[in-house]
C-alpha cells in the first residue's frame, strides 16, 4: 500500500514543502518525497551515511526537479522508515529495489552519493534493466582505496567536531581552506531552511550497522565493472578525505561508458559546494539522448 497519489493535478517543486509519504513493501514501510514533473524518467537519490530526508541538500534537489521528477528516500531502518538497518551494500541494494518497485517504476536513474554511490553500483550489477543512468558522487568501488578508513575517520571528525561547536560535516565533506569554510557552512545553513514535517535522525544502531557495511565494502575484492554498460556520470571534489578522490578516478577508468568531473578546492561535498554547476551537468547528463 502507498500514499504517492499527488493531491489534484498539483506538483511539488520544492523540497522544503515536498510532503512526506510512505509506501509499504517487504515488510517494511518507507519514508520518501516525491516533487517534481511527472512525466519522464524519475531521479532516485540514494543518501549518504548517517542521513535521512533532510540531509539532501534543497539546492540540488530543487535544481534537478526543476526539469525531472526527483524522488528521495529512507532506506530500512533509517530515519522515519521501518525495519533494522542492514550490515551489508548489497542488502542495502536489495531494499532499494523493493522500495523503487513498490512504487511501480520500471525504469529509473539513479543519483547516489558517497555510501548511496556504492549501492548504486549494486544495483546496476543486480538489476541492470532497472537503470537507465547513473550519477555517482562523492563514492568509491568495493575495495577502493582508503574506504576501510570511513569509521576511524567519522569519528575523529566527531570529536573534533564536538570540541569546535561545530558539524561534523564541516570536517568531512569541505576543505578547510577560506572557500570549503565558507561553502560548508552554507550548506549547513541550506538543510536547516525545512522548519516542518522533519524527518527523524538516524539511530546509533544504525549508524553503526552503515559503518559496518561501509568497513566492509572497503574490504571486498573489486568488482567486475565492466558489465556495466549504462552511462554514468562520476563526480566528486578534488581533495575527498572520506572516499579519497583517486577512487572516483578508479571508477570512471573502470566503467565502459564513464564520464568523470572534479570540482577544485573542495572535498567530500564537492557537489554540494559546486552545485549550480552540478545541477547543470547533471541534467545536460541525464537528458542526453
Amino acid at each position: 500500500m502507498n500514499d504517492a497519489q499527488e493531491v489534484g493535478d498539483d506538483v511539488v517543486t520544492s523540497y522544503k514543502n515536498a510532503p512526506t509519504r510512505t509506501v509499504t513493501a517487504g515488510g517494511v514501510t518507507f519514508s520518501y518525497r516525491d516533487l517534481g514533473p511527472r512525466s519522464g524518467v524519475p531521479v532516485v537519490f540514494i543518501t549518504h551515511l548517517a542521513a535521512v530526508l533532510d540531509n539532501w541538500d534543497p539546492r540540488v534537489v530543487d535544481g534537478i526537479a526543476a526539469k525531472r521528477r526527483v524522488i528521495t528516500f529512507d532506506n530500512r531502518g533509517v530515519g522515519a522508515t521501518t525495519g533494522s538497518t542492514p550490515k551489508s551494500i548489497q542488502e542495502m541494494a536489495e531494499d532499494a529495489v523493493t522500495f523503487i518497485r513498490a512504487l511501480g517504476l520500471e525504469s529509473v536513474d539513479i543519483h547516489g552519493f558517497s555510501m548511496g554511490g556504492m549501492i548504486a553500483q549494486v544495483i546496476a550489477r543486480t538489476d541492470p534493466q532497472l537503470v537507465r543512468k547513473l550519477i555517482l558522487t562523492g563514492t568509491g568501488p568495493a575495495g577502493g582505496e582508503g574506504i576501510k578508513n570511513v569509521t576511524r575517520l567519522s569519528h575523529l571528525d566527531t570529536v573534533r567536531a564536538l570540541f569546535t561547536l561545530q558539524d561534523p560535516k564541516q570536517f568531512l565533506f569541505f576543505t578547510r581552506t577560506a572557500g570549503g569554510r565558507r561553502a560548508g557552512r552554507q550548506f549547513l545553513a541550506r538543510l536547516k531552511e525545512r522548519t516542518h514535517d522533519r524527518d527523524k535522525a538516524i539511530s546509533l544502531p544504525s549508524y553503526g550497522a552503515q559503518l559496518k557495511a561501509i568497513h566492509r565494502w572497503g574490504l571486498e575484492r573489486p568488482h567486475d565493472l565492466s558489465a556495466v554498460h549504462h552511462p554514468v556520470l562520476v563526480a566528486n571534489g578534488e581533495s575527498d578525505r572520506m572516499v579519497p578522490s583517486k577512487n572516483s578516478a578508479d571508477l570512471a577508468r573502470r566503467l565502459p561508458n564513464a564520464e568523470p568531473v572534479i570540482y577544485p578546492d573542495a572535498g567530500h561535498g564537492g557537489i554540494f559546494q559546486f552545485h549550480e554547476r552540478f545541477v547543470v551537468e547533471a541534467l545536460e547528463f541525464l537528458e542526453r539522448s
